[in-house]
């Protein structure tokens, strides 16, 4: 089954929402960066709502960047996405090991660490990009995202994420945002607390077999949830050798000049998908000439 995402409005356009299953995602992410279980499960977490966030944008072009860095030993991770929802990223510690709580369950916190900062970039094509960086406050990345939606932006927000999988295979993974609306009324506020205080895990759901739209429909009982859309959502990087040759063009001519006489040639990888290109002594000299 693909991936995707379905936004929603309820409560009288009280309350808007955002579903998603993500298993192929965060399995296409795994397979590039060969994750352990909990940095999978960070990343995974990670992508899932930044994939979310992309959705909430409005124009073509529009792009969302997300770092953590909560000073646990996963070290930066650091994800993606365009208005499409589609998402890519890395965590800088691939191999990250930490031991799981005592209920057995991946201890995601202490990996990421939550003695940092979760900071999220929006480039809406204006001169200046949104930048907006705020404290740590768990390092299980569902409840920074909650707290990031209400201090940075105002809006009251719950926020559940979740990765199921074994060491070579990713087998739940999804989430949801759910935002409350300005003047949402007293009734719906109380009606959405309710539903969500007894509320099972996302990937306990998941592996139940629920869908998106089971999940919604748990969750805004009793709100008359309309679906808006469905997207497709996924992991793809956009690199190529014309975009990373870009990096010899931004290092300046007396770099290059230093990497053509010495190297004879250069290998470079991209972090997002870990593809690596060779330039031939040849194809810097023709960056060279045309910086």
């Amino acid at each position: 089954m693909k991936d995707y995402c379905i936004r929603v409005t309820a409560g009288n356009n009280d309350v808007r929402g955002f579903f998603a299953t993500t298993k192929n995602m965060v399995e296409t992410a795994r397979g590039f960066h060969n994750t352990t279980k909990v940095a999978t499960a960070a990343l995974g977490r990670t992508l899932t709502a930044t994939s979310m966030m992309g959705l909430m944008m409005k124009n073509r072009g529009d792009k969302l960047t997300v770092i953590i860095k909560g000073g646990g030993p996963i070290g930066t991770i650091l994800t993606t996405s365009g208005v499409d929802g589609i998402v890519k990223g890395y965590v800088t510690n691939p191999g990250v090991e930490v031991e799981n709580y005592e209920n057995g369950k991946l201890n995601v916190a202490g990996a990421v660490g939550n003695d940092g900062t979760i900071k999220v970039i929006k480039d809406l094509g204006l001169k200046d990009p949104y930048n907006g960086e705020y404290e740590m406050v768990s390092g299980e990345i569902a409840q920074d995202f909650t707290y990031y939606f209400t201090v940075s932006e105002q809006t009251p927000s719950a926020v559940a994420l979740g990765v199921l999988t074994t060491s070579d295979e990713v087998q739940e993974a999804g989430g949801f945002i759910v935002q409350l609306l300005p003047d949402a009324s007293e009734e719906t506020i109380s009606r959405l607390e309710k539903n969500i205080a007894n509320l099972k895990t996302i990937t306990q759901m998941l592996s139940e077999g629920l869908t998106p739209e089971d999940i919604m429909a748990i969750v805004l009982d009793g709100l008359d949830p309309i679906i808006r859309d469905k997207t497709e959502i996924g992991f793809e990087c956009d690199c190529s050798k014309e975009k990373v040759s870009e990096v010899f063009a931004a290092i300046g001519k007396k770099e290059l000049l230093s990497i053509i006489e010495e190297d004879k040639g250069a290998e470079v990888g991209c972090q997002f998908c870990n593809s690596t290109y060779n330039f031939s002594e040849e194809d810097l000299k023709e960056i060279y000439s045309s910086i």
